[in-house]
């Protein structure tokens, strides 16, 4: 008599990992966001680490809790992920107050973002022309 289990909202070539209250404003996080989306797990990873931004090892934390989800809970390829969606949102702003000259005080808002990471396996024969283009490129060098 329990309730059945809600339907998975996810494709079966998809995993996801959330990261929330996250120390940084969302329109900074999305900027290193931006950085990863549509690249293959293993080139975003390598982008995260080189980034000089300060909010991109966290990132980089979401990131591999994507892809051990993909393959621990989903059984996907890790050499075949791609970075789908990387979306923030806000989370809760913090506020406090900052004494001004006489006697007055002035609003410090300390914001914080949410993140969401979704990698999808990449079909066979997408996987085969990227590794054919990348190939190509190689043999003109």
């Amino acid at each position: 008599m329990s309730k059945k289990s809600a339907p998975r909202r996810l494709a079966d070539t998809e995993a996801r990992a959330f990261s929330s209250a996250i120390r940084t404003s969302p329109r900074k996080l999305n900027l290193v966001a931006q950085l990863i989306r549509g690249l293959s797990a293993e080139a975003a990873l390598s982008q995260l680490t080189f980034s000089r931004r300060r909010i991109a090892g966290e990132v980089k934390k979401v990131l591999q809790s994507a892809i051990a989800n993909a393959e621990n809970n989903h059984q996907l390829d890790v050499d075949r992920l791609v970075v789908a969606e990387a979306y923030v949102g806000r989370a809760l702003v913090m506020k406090r107050v900052h004494a001004r000259a006489r006697g007055r005080a002035a609003r410090i808002e300390k914001p914080f973002s949410n993140l969401t990471l979704i990698v999808r396996e990449r079909a066979e024969e997408q996987a085969k022309d990227e590794a054919g283009a990348k190939g190509d490129s190689r043999e003109k060098a």
